[in-house]
């Protein structure tokens, strides 16, 4: 508007509808631009609060076509857990440890580093972090990590959880300082600058966080903002809640959200009960495999699945049973899906329940020897007698009499 902020009050209180007429080509030279509505929207409330904060109101609405469009993000979608470990394969350690806890621990990038670098996430705001002669230990896994209220977009303290692959990326990176010859103390910034003497301040701020994040994204082939990891989590933990491990007034609380908790976490002066912060950890470990990019989880998963399918396929050709059945009854009872465990347990259970000789079942399971192989290897296990029994995820359950 060729002004400053003095200017703009001086305009405003001369003549405020002439003023506003101002402000109305402005919103009109902004989108025949082409910026979003959210970056005109943004321009006015920063004007309006300017204009209040010195005793002027505008009288007139300055309307914003679309102001609730999202133009440069509408086709972006959430990084898949494949891509997300190529990101953090890609990044540097220090840069690692920032995307763990935006993506595993559901952190806005302005807690791990406020905008102008003042204040920012402290080795103390990881209470169950220890370090014993240069090794860093975690007495409890997933990890609590504080947010202060100070770093709460919210102004209200809360916590969130890091869990075990957050954990040993945050091990690592500190280890690696402390090799370094760094001196890490309780109020020492979480996330440091690499340059050990460095004039200033201590922590990073949140452009420098994002700006290292887009950084690391782009090398790895992901073109996407980086706010889009604290997306990941989130959308992990709901898919996580429709499985029944998580319940919601958890997720928005981990989220630094206001919501049911809040209400629960202001009137007990600050402080959850013990049990409840225990249910919560129990809760999000649930949460792990939908969040974590670790293989041996995945490998966990693929294996248990193998012996659901296993199972399934004996009491269906053995015993004739329909385990399907069971789960499906079991489920609509408890009105939760169940987890490989619990499935695995179930039919486990169910097996025990009819009145056949445990020998005998043995004897019948003893017929058949089953493998998981891949689908390239499929038609050379059929050439030698084996035989089909069910595809899981990417692999091939099969099957052979002994």
């Amino acid at each position: 508007m060729s002004t400053d902020p003095k200017g703009l009050i001086r305009d405003a209180k001369s003549d405020l509808r002439n003023f506003q007429n101002s402000l109305e080509d402005l919103v009109t030279r902004l989108e025949g631009d082409g910026k979003s509505p959210g970056y005109t929207v943004g321009i006015l409330k920063t004007l309006r609060a300017w204009l209040r904060y010195n005793d002027v109101v505008l009288t007139r609405p300055i309307k914003v076509a679309n102001r609730n469009a999202t133009p440069t993000i509408e086709n972006e979608q959430v990084p898949t857990q494949g891509e997300l470990s190529r990101i953090l394969r890609t990044s540097s350690p220090r840069v690692r440890v920032t995307e763990a806890l935006m993506a595993f621990a559901d952190l806005r990038p302005e807690s791990i580093g406020n905008h102008d670098g003042t204040d920012g996430l402290m080795l103390k705001d990881l209470p169950e972090l220890k370090i014993q002669n240069g090794k860093v230990i975690f007495e409890k896994t997933p990890t609590i990590v504080t947010v202060r209220a100070t770093l709460s977009k919210t102004r209200c303290k809360y916590f969130t959880f890091l869990g075990e692959e957050g954990c040993t990326y945050l091990r690592e990176y500190l280890e690696e300082r402390i090799r370094n010859g760094e001196s890490l103390a309780p109020e020492t910034p979480l996330i440091g600058y690499e340059r050990a003497k460095r004039s200033g301040n201590e922590f990073l701020s949140t452009r420098k966080i994002t700006h290292y994040i887009r950084n690391d994204m782009r090398a790895a082939g992901v073109h996407k903002r980086p706010y889009v990891l604290r997306a990941y989590a989130e959308t992990q933990l709901i898919i996580a809640e429709s499985k029944g491990k998580i319940s919601h007034p958890y997720i928005q609380f981990i989220a630094g959200h206001k919501g049911d908790i809040e209400a629960r976490y202001s009137t007990n002066k600050g402080k959850l009960p013990p049990n409840m912060i225990e249910d919560m950890r129990t809760q999000y470990k649930a949460c792990e495999p939908f969040l974590s990019t670790a293989s041996r989880l995945e490998q966990s998963a693929v294996v248990k699945e193998a012996q659901i399918e296993a199972l399934k396929s004996i009491a269906k050709n053995l015993l004739g049973i329909d385990l399907l059945d069971v789960k499906v009854a079991k489920e609509k009872e408890l009105e939760k899906e169940l987890s490989p465990p619990e499935e695995l347990e179930l039919y486990e259970s169910e097996i025990k329940k009819l009145r056949i000789d445990p020998q005998k079942i043995r004897e019948d399971k003893s017929r058949y020897k089953n493998k998981l192989v891949r689908e390239k290897e499929l038609e050379r296990y059929l050439n030698s007698g084996w035989e089909m029994v069910q595809t899981i995820n990417s692999r091939v359950l099969v099957r052979k009499r002994v």
